[in-house]
């Protein structure tokens, strides 16, 4: 019976994959994982399958995981690339295969594969105590020391207290509960809407889902939830109007965004979240005065400002925070990802003194602040995260990423003349491309060639992973890179854009 449903799968699934990347490409999400980007050469060209299969004692067609970003035929018909080990900006795979991992993990990794120093860390927390919870006003030492660094490390405005969570999903979670509390003990109960942006990706928990502006994370799962509105994506490049300019264009968008309060309500609208950068969403870069225009809409409206750092916090733009860089002067804040360089789960929330006196009078009156995890706070995540931030302080860590982001940013950029290539956009240690016809934001490949998959699928057939989403690829390395690894990046990139252009022209002249 199980070889017959196994059978049945498969022949079902060269059928189901022309719509699969059509949706993806539409949608704009679902990770570059690296069964999906091999899809398009597999399952549209002649060209031999970019991974040599495995032999059947380590292949793994047919696990019992399911996974996250994931099309159930991949599981099914494709071997998943498992990852072994790692080694400062590099994995290897369960064969041995090497490659530079250009998208740190999940944009998290900034400290690289290996760093003995995080690995003493946790393994000397779990030797003392391996657990323990922080509720009902028991808590543990790294907890709180990791609390009171956090708020002494972000300086763009005072912050008053820290909320722990595992996951930026889960932070992004709680945003709002806390946002809610504050309001009700207020005695502001109609002021619990949201806004987030068109393209932003906030987690992929009920309402960290409904923030998210990527449709693909809202369909066959009713969401995003009533609460939650959408305004405008600040991409210039794909969103300006003829002949105006960025500050025009930030003007725009700050006035459409006074509209749908006003549409609203102000008194029914109580946050507005956005990442200073928008990275899953494609890289996208704020446009000149766009959150100084944004933040002043909010401030005439009393809607609180909540800056999702997940991505961009502890280096990556080459200041500690994105709110450093963009003068943003948030309510509350979610960190994690780089917080641990990703060695152990961790989030935090940052409160300012504000809202955290509210809960703080507020519980007292209710006899309790009712929210937490269990593993809020874990004392092993804890002591990786306080090393890790010792250790971006000690190497200096934005330094290192502005002076090895030049050789990043130029030398990927020194491809965008490509025929394929509409925009390549980045700050610091993070980039995206996207890839159309004519170098037009308005002339999209065919979805079912799928050339980000393509571009991404070259990569890693060269030991480069990257991120693909629909015709979008982004790159988000280590902060550690040196300029050799940082050479190597660029040259493999290069040679897969010119085979992913090979393969464009291949088929244009077969469509013609």
């Amino acid at each position: 019976m199980m070889i017959a449903r196994s059978r049945l799968l498969r022949s079902n699934a060269a059928s189901k994959v022309e719509s699969l990347v059509k949706y993806v490409a539409s949608a704009g999400k679902l990770d570059g994982l690296h069964s999906f980007s091999e899809a398009p050469p597999r399952y549209f060209s002649s060209e031999p399958f970019l991974q040599a299969e495995p032999t059947e004692e380590i292949g793994f067609k047919g696990h019992g995981m399911l996974a996250p970003f994931t099309a159930g035929w991949q599981s099914t018909d494709v071997n998943p690339l498992v990852i072994d080990r790692s080694e400062g900006a590099y994995v290897y795979d369960i064969n041995g295969k090497k490659y530079i991992d250009a998208l740190a993990g999940l944009w998290c990794t900034a400290l690289g594969g290996n760093e003995p120093r995080l690995v003493k860390a946790a393994t000397e927390q779990l030797n003392k105590l391996p657990f323990y919870h922080s509720f009902w006003n028991r808590t543990t030492k790294p907890s709180l020391d990791l609390a009171n660094e956090i708020l002494k490390m972000f300086t763009a405005r005072e912050m008053g207290k820290v909320f722990f969570a595992n996951s930026g999903s889960e932070a992004n979670d709680s945003q709002v509960k806390l946002v809610w509390y504050y309001n009700n003990a207020l005695g502001r109960p109609k002021k619990k809407k949201f806004i987030a942006r068109s393209k932003s990706y906030h987690g992929s928990t009920l309402i960290a889902a409904s923030l998210s502006g990527l449709p693909a994370l809202h369909q066959k799962f009713d969401l995003p939830a009533p609460f939650v509105l959408h305004t405008d994506c600040p991409h210039y490049w794909r969103f300006h109007l003829p002949d105006e300019t960025e500050e025009e264009f930030s003007t725009r968008l700050a006035n459409n965004l006074e509209s749908l309060i006003l549409k609203e309500g102000p008194e029914t609208t109580a946050a507005f979240i956005a990442e200073p950068v928008m990275g899953a969403g494609g890289v996208i870069l704020p446009p000149e005065s766009y959150f100084e225009k944004i933040q002043a809409v909010l401030k005439k409206y009393d809607i609180l400002l909540i800056a999702d750092e997940v991505i961009t916090a502890f280096g990556r733009l080459g200041t500690m925070f994105g709110c450093d860089k963009y003068n943003i002067k948030p309510d509350l804040v979610s960190i994690a990802k780089a917080l641990s360089s990703a060695y152990m789960p961790i989030a935090a929330i940052l409160v300012s003194p504000e809202i955290a006196d509210v809960i703080h009078s507020e519980s007292n009156k209710l006899g309790s602040f009712a929210h937490g995890f269990t593993y809020s706070g874990h004392p092993v995540s804890c002591a990786v995260a306080i090393e890790a931030l010792k250790i971006y302080n000690e190497r200096n860590i934005t330094k290192n990423v502005n002076e090895i982001a030049p050789r990043f940013q130029e030398g990927i950029k020194a491809f965008s003349g490509s025929p394929i290539i509409g925009e390549t956009r980045g700050l610091g240690l993070i980039l995206g491309t996207e890839f159309v016809d004519n170098k037009s934001p308005n002339d999209p490949f065919p979805a079912e060639w799928g050339v980000g998959s393509i571009f991404g699928a070259e990569c890693e057939k060269r030991g480069m992973l990257i991120r693909v989403a629909g015709d979008s690829i982004m790159l988000s390395p280590p902060l550690i890179m040196t300029p050799g690894e940082v050479d190597e990046i660029v040259s493999k990139y290069g040679d897969a854009l010119k085979a992913t252009e090979e393969r464009i022209a291949e088929l244009k002249s077969n469509k013609n």
